[in-house]
């Protein structure tokens, strides 16, 4: 009867111990403890992410510029197509004038003999008014 009224008061104690080791380690001091444990471990890392994602921000903004800027470059080249048409036109026109001019130089060259003679003026005529 002994052993039953024993195991009875250590089973007791043993509940109100384990009660009391509940009680304390959910205790809001100690869960205040465990949060600055886990914000002290993981803060480093957390600010890690942070500057490798501000730096990631910074490339990828000057990558968006740059991809913007060869879009508006491209845009404004295709908005130049009749520049260079008349680019186009006017070097057409250029060329077939320099054609032109080539070959009335070239006729008026095979009309003049090689050898170069003084030009003689004919007298002119007396005129007759009356």
């Amino acid at each position: 009867m002994e052993d039953q009224e024993m195991q009875l008061k250590v089973r007791r104690v043993t509940d109100k111990f384990t009660e009391s080791m509940y009680v304390l380690a959910n205790e809001p001091s100690v869960a205040l403890y465990r949060l600055q444990e886990h914000v002290r471990r993981s803060l480093p890392e957390l600010v890690q992410h942070k500057t490798d994602m501000q730096s990631w921000e910074e490339q990828s903004q000057g990558a968006i510029y740059t991809v913007e800027y060869a879009c508006s470059a491209v845009k404004s080249m295709n908005n130049s197509s009749l520049y260079f048409k008349n680019i186009d036109s006017l070097l057409r026109q250029a060329t077939s004038m320099k054609e032109q001019i080539n070959n009335s130089q070239g006729r008026s060259l095979n009309d003049v003999s090689p050898c170069p003679s003084p030009i003689v003026t004919a007298p002119h005529a007396p005129s007759t008014s009356s």
